[in-house]
């Protein structure tokens, strides 16, 4: 049978709130980590630069895409919605089932372990393994009360975080050009690299991923977004945009402000400008960790009052667990999706070394989005497909959209393990049973 649901949410989002939610999801701490990488394999300042911008290009055919169906059908559930739209309920749930299980919740307990991670310089007790998981699963906690209680309140919460941490960022951007020596551009490893510019580039531009990943994911509460049609176009399209210049010019800033020697020998690590600064040099591992610290839970805040909108969409659907198609009568949130999803997240903890896992979760997630941008091919063709927006030459950005997921895809699976390949594929398989309760429970 099907959930019948009286309440609706309320479009409360508007265009501020809407962007800062997309840049608070995808600006993390994770472009200092990805600096030193990108700059190992460029093996020059210029090059890392174009590396970066490249990267963010990449971006443009998915969003276009996904700007176009977000307008067509402004409702929750992004991904899941599409495919339901598509015609296929099966993949519709599959689809639904791995963002929860492999990608959508562990992201939240990656991030909130990261966050705990670099506040051990204030608090070296936050080293230990279970004190680091209490502040974590606390991080989690507080915020989904958070977002439990209002979207209104939580989407100015994300505006506040997202200069918070846009502010400090563009600092180093002010600073290295105010350092900027052309000379320094040209310093270069590249003599010891002995691989084509384009195997340099490629490598680089996948290496860049991680920074960009989370543009869509306002989508999951499209049905939350006052005038959909106008904001999520102007939104997603701006952020990316946003996204691609700040990364862009933080490359080229901090190239400016760190010895190239210096951010090779950094890979595997945070780079910190700050430590290069005679200004901020007594306490910039101390001004970092709070920057870092920012950025980590602009993402978590984010994560955590976008997520559970998939799950909710399906529950209202028949096709998941009943609470999750639950709003809250007073604050029209979806209380206990949101709830559910940290409680699970902290679970996850108990796991163990939830980094190590990262190899099948990053497989997951380029699986989820390959499903997506291939309904538009299917979505084209339905009579109530009338979007606001057309992604010009749609064609061929869905072709490019799915040919970067690919490659994508083929990269994964060459950089880790089989075991964690496998894991996905078996995780994703666990779907299938309850996939076939809930159909039959349904349309019983």
């Amino acid at each position: 049978m099907i959930i019948n649901e009286e309440l609706k949410p309320v479009r409360s989002l508007n265009l501020t709130q809407t962007i800062s939610i997309i840049i608070s999801t995808v600006i993390g701490s994770g472009v200092f980590i990805s600096l030193p990488i990108i700059a190992q394999i460029a093996g020059s300042p210029l090059l890392a630069t174009i590396i970066w911008l490249l990267g963010g290009l990449m971006w443009l055919p998915p969003i276009l895409i996904l700007a176009e169906m977000g307008t067509a059908y402004p409702d929750q559930g992004f991904g899941y919605y599409y495919l339901q739209k598509a015609g296929s309920p099966f993949l519709a749930f599959i689809y639904t089932w791995t963002c929860f299980l492999t990608s959508d919740t562990p992201t939240l307990t990656i991030v909130a372990l990261s966050a705990a991670s670099v506040l051990k310089i204030f608090a070296p007790t936050l080293g230990n393994f279970w004190i680091a998981r209490i502040f974590a699963s606390l991080l989690i906690l507080s915020f989904a009360y958070l977002h439990y209680r209002s979207v209104k309140t939580g989407g100015n919460f994300q505006i506040i975080l997202t200069l918070a941490k846009i502010i400090p960022l563009f600092a180093v951007v002010v600073i290295g050009f105010g350092m900027f020596d052309s000379n320094q551009l040209f310093t270069s490893s590249i003599s010891e690299n002995n691989q084509s510019i384009f195997f340099i580039i490629t490598a680089g531009i996948s290496a860049t991923a991680w920074s960009y990943a989370g543009f869509g994911n306002i989508l999951y509460m499209a049905g939350e977004v006052k005038n959909p049609h106008k904001t999520l176009p102007i939104a997603l399209i701006g952020s990316v945009i946003f996204v691609m210049i700040a990364y862009t010019l933080i490359s080229l800033g901090t190239s400016m402000i760190v010895p190239f020697n210096a951010l090779l020998d950094a890979k595997g690590d945070f780079v910190n400008p700050f430590l290069y600064l005679n200004l901020f040099k007594n306490f910039a591992p101390h001004l970092f960790a709070v920057v870092a610290f920012i950025s980590m839970i602009g993402v978590l805040s984010a994560s955590i009052m976008v997520q559970p909108r998939l799950e909710y969409a399906m529950a209202k659907d028949g096709l998941f667990f009943k609470p999750f198609g639950k709003l809250h009568p007073k604050f029209l949130t979806p209380h206990i999706s949101i709830m559910i999803q940290a409680s699970f997240a902290v679970f996850i903890f108990l796991l163990g070394d939830i980094e190590n896992m990262l190899g099948y979760f990053t497989l997951s997630y380029v699986l989820q989005n390959t499903l997506v941008y291939g309904t538009i091919f299917f979505l084209r063709k339905r009579n109530d497909y009338k979007p606001t927006f057309y992604s010009p030459m749609w064609k061929t950005m869905g072709v490019l959209s799915l040919l970067i997921q690919i490659y994508l895809v083929y990269g994964t699976i060459l950089a880790y393990p089989a075991y964690g390949v496998l894991a996905c594929f078996g995780l994703v398989l666990t779907g299938l049973p309850i996939y076939l309760y809930f159909k039959k429970r349904t349309f019983k």
